[in-house]
């Protein structure tokens, strides 16, 4: 056997709880790692519910000789749990030199302000040019691997075209903290969109569940068999008839949660390909209307900012907050169509 390999033994106390394996062993480790002295270099940091599925899968948790490769199996009484973790290799992607606009960084984590158009880690079709490529380069071997080989350092993710604030980690015990922290919902994340429509109710609770789409399995839909999910709207600010600036503050964290959610009460997102269901020529009462319609049509992404993240720090416990301003494209498309709908104004009788 490979004596690169790390082996950690788990019992399951006789008076256990009912509870699935993949669940029992990762919160099992990680309160392991927090009774040793040196967490960081503990050998049960970093094992993530998702890293200790992918190790079951992989044939490396046994029990009494057997291979364990259910995560969803229930816990046995008594039973002691062998899990046998393979060194850590380098991750695939290459580090890229690509310019990061990087809010604050210390040992821990670095906050970005991700550039729309920017993919978070690669996948088919984008394996280059992605945040985790820069962050590769940027921040060397202090980046940890323990997200995953294709994901090192990555938490949590913003679509392609959705700019905005981004926190990575670059140790084991601030990946593992932060990402209990967002499994929990325990942050504040805040984004500014720009939507169809003007939307009327100045505050108000999207308390909806999501889950896949039943006809487009790669898009997202609001049915009652989803994952709960829930978005507080704020109206900032009015731009009638066609468009609505909001601010939407995350409870929840479900994919495309925002996207879906404004298309689901009738505002979708300008500019978003799969949800945002843009107005027509044929309900614009004259040409001027017609002609500003034509202008934010052409705006070429979804228009949705992450503008706010704020949590406590993963590893001194102290309160952080990040604000990121709207960026250029999206800033000139509010003002573009302020002075349309203000010089329409002065041009009736």
């Amino acid at each position: 056997m490979n004596d690169t390999l790390t082996r950690l033994t788990l019992t399951v106390a006789e008076d256990a709880t009912q509870d699935r394996i993949d669940r029992w062993l990762s919160e099992t480790c990680q309160k392991l790692s927090k009774s040793e002295e040196n967490i960081e270099q503990s050998p049960y940091a970093g094992l993530s519910r998702s890293r200790i599925k992918a190790l079951m899968l992989d044939g490396m948790v046994t029990a009494n000789d057997v291979v364990i490769n259910n995560p969803s199996a229930s816990i046995q009484p008594g039973v002691t749990y062998i899990l046998t973790i393979p060194e850590a290799i380098a991750p695939i992607p290459q580090g890229e030199d690509i310019p990061l606009d990087i809010l604050y960084e210390d040992d821990h984590l670095v906050i970005i302000n991700k550039a729309a158009g920017m993919v978070v880690h690669p996948a088919p079709g984008s394996m280059q040019g992605t945040l985790v490529n820069a962050l590769i380069a940027h921040c060397g071997d202090s980046l940890t691997g323990i997200g995953g080989e294709q994901r090192p350092g990555i938490v949590h993710r913003l679509d392609k075209d959705t700019s905005g604030v981004m926190v990575a980690a670059k140790t084991a015990i601030a990946h593992q903290n932060l990402s209990s922290m967002f499994a929990a919902h325990d942050l504040t994340r805040r984004y500014t969109a720009l939507t169809w429509g003007i939307v009327k109710s100045r505050e108000q609770t999207i308390d909806a569940s999501i889950g896949r789409n039943n006809r487009d399995r790669k898009k997202m839909a609001v049915h009652a068999n989803g994952r709960h999910a829930i978005t507080h709207v704020r109206v900032q600010r009015i731009l009638p008839p066609l468009a609505s600036v909001v601010e939407c503050e995350l409870e929840t964290g479900r994919t495309h949660q925002i996207r879906v959610h404004m298309a689901h009460i009738g505002h979708g997102i300008i500019g978003d390909p799969n949800y945002g269901r843009a107005m027509r020529a044929g309900q614009m009462p004259d040409n001027a209307l017609r002609d500003t319609l034509a202008f934010v049509r052409a705006f070429p992404r979804q228009a949705l900012h992450a503008s706010h993240l704020g949590f406590d720090h993963p590893v001194t416990g102290a309160a952080m907050a990040f604000d990121t301003p709207l960026p250029t494209d999206m800033a000139n498309v509010i003002q573009g169509l302020e002075e349309r709908i203000t010089n329409r104004g002065k041009m009736k009788p």
